[in-house]
């Protein structure tokens, strides 16, 4: 099969997932209530497979093995993706299939300590890439709006830009609950779980395989298999979609709580009178923040409410990462720092956001690694190809904020790496040989093919808050296009 066939099946298929996927969704927008029944067949679809192949071939990990040391790009070349899809149906259509267990990476956390990665095996990331576009579209009709890490269409700043809508005036969600849960992904119970999967999937065998791949034990690097009895493995495709079913139980409770976001304005403000606090959830995956409108008192007997709450899913609250904070002293949240200060010349206050300094410290960690790792037998263009990507990366996620200051220090830091390299590199040149080598006669570092990237040049954004108006990425009946 030839790139432009192929091109034509992935399209024809990706047409034919999406439109599964619009009537999916909307049956369970209809019928919140409604148990799906019929799934299985839809995992095993040809389409779905291919459109799940194509997800797991473009992704970065595609390079990875499994336990079975095959990666995407092996098994393209020694079996061929049609005849490797075409076992992989079979072996779930014959109910075969089993996953295999998953290779464990320790990967290191900031503070010291390390994460637990685990990598499935090509084929297990296929079938779960298969029944996340299954599963996806239902539960996705039941999340909550003040969610936001692992949906389509949402991102982390949309989760950082309600923290600043509600604290500023004339919200004054002032205090404010952050809240840290001790190895989500390791200590989920999975009875639990699958009881809330349960209330969405009447399948059978789709409820078989998704506890199947939460049973399917780990591969410790030592060599040495270990059972999973909890938890569901960081690094596996489906991992954040049931780690959001679990943690949906905490916005459940907030949602229906007086005096959540299902208080209408009339009910807010008699509240207050009544000295009784309002209160707003913002979540990013395991990462949240409680928004008070209340007292230090209200915040606190919310940690205690809360940590039963995720009891009932196996989870408990980290005792010294679990914080209430005001506002005016400010807390940190997904890599920004957010604080309420005067602005300069006035006597106004407004809630700033800006790069935490554990953010900053990374950056200048990574500058710091990679001129480490780039040999002096390289020449500027290899450590420029490595440092530019992280660069415009790490200023691209924190461009929508007050990060000028911040910038200008990065790209000063920078330079200064980068010249103490070329420095080593040539011991016995003179400044005005490595200016006329290396930067054409001026100061910037820059190679043949490239130019080093400057961050005090990157102008900064204000991301536009979209509160509840997210778009859906299956769209309604009167969204639809018609057809011509």
């Amino acid at each position: 099969m030839n790139t432009d066939e192929l091109e034509q099946v992935l399209y024809e298929a990706q047409a034919r997932v999406l439109k599964i996927q619009t009537k999916l969704h909307r049956w369970a927008s209809d019928d919140p209530h409604r148990r799906f029944d019929d799934l299985f067949n839809l995992v095993a679809d040809p389409a779905f497979l291919v459109v799940a192949w194509d997800r797991v071939r473009g992704n970065k990990g595609a390079r990875t093995a499994g336990v079975d040391g095959h990666t995407a790009m092996s098994i393209e070349g020694w079996y061929g993706v049609e005849e490797f899809l075409g076992g992989l149906r079979s072996s779930l259509k014959d109910r075969s299939f089993c996953p295999l267990p998953v290779r464990e990476r320790m990967i290191p956390k900031t503070g010291g300590k390390l994460r637990r990665l685990g990598i499935p095996t090509v084929a297990d990331r296929v079938v779960q890439a298969s029944l996340k576009l299954v599963l996806e579209p239902i539960f996705e009709a039941d999340f909550y709006p003040c969610s936001y890490g692992f949906r389509p269409n949402r991102r982390a700043h949309d989760a950082v830009a309600e923290v600043r809508y509600l604290a500023s005036r004339p919200r004054c969600y002032e205090w404010v609950l952050e809240g840290d849960i001790e190895a989500c992904f390791d200590e989920i119970d999975h009875t639990a779980l699958m009881g809330r999967v349960r209330q969405r999937v009447g399948d059978k065998r789709v409820l078989g395989l998704v506890k199947a791949f939460l049973k399917a034990g780990i591969l410790k690097q030592e060599q040495s298999l270990e059972e999973t009895t909890a938890g569901t493995p960081q690094g596996g495709i489906l991992s954040p979609l049931l780690a959001n079913v679990a943690l949906s139980v905490l916005d459940e409770f907030i949602a229906h709580k007086p005096g959540g976001p299902a208080s209408d304005s009339n009910e807010r403000a008699r509240r207050l009178r009544h000295g009784r606090a309002n209160f707003r959830l913002v979540r990013y995956a395991d990462d949240w923040c409680l928004m008070i409108r209340g007292t230090q008192s209200d915040a606190e007997a919310f940690r205690e409410e809360i940590a039963e709450v995720l009891a009932t899913m196996g989870l408990r609250l980290s005792p010294h990462k679990t914080l209430v904070t005001h506002i005016d002293e400010g807390l940190d949240f997904l890599g920004w720092r957010i604080q309420r200060r005067k602005k300069q010349g006035t006597n106004r206050y407004y809630v700033y956001v800006h790069p935490a300094k554990k953010a900053v410290q990374a950056a200048t960690r990574k500058v710091k690694t990679l001129c480490r790792q780039v040999g002096l037998n390289q020449s500027l263009d290899d450590l420029l190809r490595r440092l530019n990507p992280m660069l415009r990366g790490w200023c691209g996620y924190f461009r929508p904020g007050v990060s000028s200051r911040v910038f200008s220090w990065l790209s000063h830091y920078t330079w200064q790496r980068v010249w103490r390299w070329l420095r080593r590199k040539h011991r016995h040149a003179t400044i005005a040989e490595l200016r006329r080598l290396y930067c054409r006669g001026g100061w910037w570092p820059s190679s043949q093919g490239r130019e080093m990237f400057n961050p005090e040049k990157l102008s900064t954004t204000r991301y536009r808050y979209r509160g509840k108006v997210i778009p859906s990425p299956w769209p309604s009946p009167d969204e639809e296009p018609h057809a011509a």
